[in-house]
């Protein structure tokens, strides 16, 4: 795996305008930018919440509780962060505070993801380990990625990108999920692992067969700092066996003029039905 900030990896610096760092994106570029007062107070709710159901120590929370009940627990914030206005302004506001305007930005809300040590090996988690685009799952290709973890993480506990795909194709079966039927049963899975089971009947896009996908790309990073990359960036999450669960916050976000445009990137394997752009959170929404 390629150590971070080798080649430039990801940028953590910008230069130019909004409209340039979008560009750059869509190019490919992965950016990490510093924490902003935004961002460290979106991380400080979700601490908050987290501490409500899990304890002071969320990153040892597997400890404490069985699986079926620290699912329910976890489940509890991930609902309360992606529904409740608290958490919807304070990702408005982080998104603005790394380039993207409330006024011309329209969102999906923060999802939070829990990767529980040695959950990689428990069947009902297996999706969360899939090697995929984002736009495998009805987004854009202007669909921007935002992510902030809860603490500081290194290499082994964040994910990777296989930059070498993020414009050349990769087999898949995208071609299985059509947006509209996974909301109409309500947005369980929307939100994202509030049935235990989903994973065993849903269907989630993954690859088809073996391919070389090139050498993996992994960073390490501190809370709050703020991670922007493509949807088109083909990825994949690591597994915790190192005896600490790891949390983080991310979201899609569209700049509205460049996905009205037409504008961004390469959507090379994409055959995903249906769009999850109409529910975003539109600009000048009261949240």
């Amino acid at each position: 795996m390629t150590s971070p900030d080798d080649a430039g990896f990801p940028d953590r610096t910008r230069s130019g305008d909004d409209a340039e760092l979008r560009r750059k994106l869509y190019g490919g570029t992965v950016f990490l930018l510093p924490a902003t007062t935004a961002s460290r107070l979106l991380v400080d709710y979700a601490r908050d919440c987290l501490d409500e159901e899990v304890g002071p120590d969320p990153r040892t929370c597997h400890e404490r509780y069985g699986d079926e009940e620290l699912f329910e627990r976890v489940g509890r914030v991930r609902r309360r962060i992606y529904t409740e206005p608290t958490g919807q302004r304070l990702l408005r506001e982080t998104a603005a505070s790394a380039g993207f305007p409330a006024a011309e930005t329209a969102f999906d809300p923060a999802r939070l993801r829990a990767i529980i040590h040695g959950a990689a090996d428990n069947p009902r988690a297996a999706p969360v380990y899939y090697p995929h685009r984002d736009t495998w799952y009805g987004h854009p290709g202007a669909v921007v990625t935002i992510w902030t973890a809860l603490d500081d993480l290194d290499p082994a506990e964040t994910f990777v990108f296989y930059p070498e795909r993020f414009d050349r194709p990769v087999a898949n079966d995208s071609e299985i999920f059509d947006y509209d039927d996974w909301v109409s049963r309500g947005w369980s899975l929307k939100i994202g692992w509030q049935d235990r089971n989903a994973s065993l009947t849903a269907r989630y896009p993954q690859v088809v067969g073996r391919e070389d996908y090139g050498p993996a790309a992994g960073f390490s990073c501190r809370a709050g700092e703020i991670l922007l990359f493509s949807g088109s960036h083909f990825h994949r999450t690591l597994r915790q066996d190192r005896g600490l669960s790891r949390f983080s916050l991310d979201a899609r976000m569209v700049h509205l003029g460049d996905y009205a445009a037409g504008a961004g990137a390469p959507d090379s394997d994409n055959r995903s039905r249906g769009s999850a752009v109409p529910d975003y959170i539109q600009p000048g929404t009261d949240i």
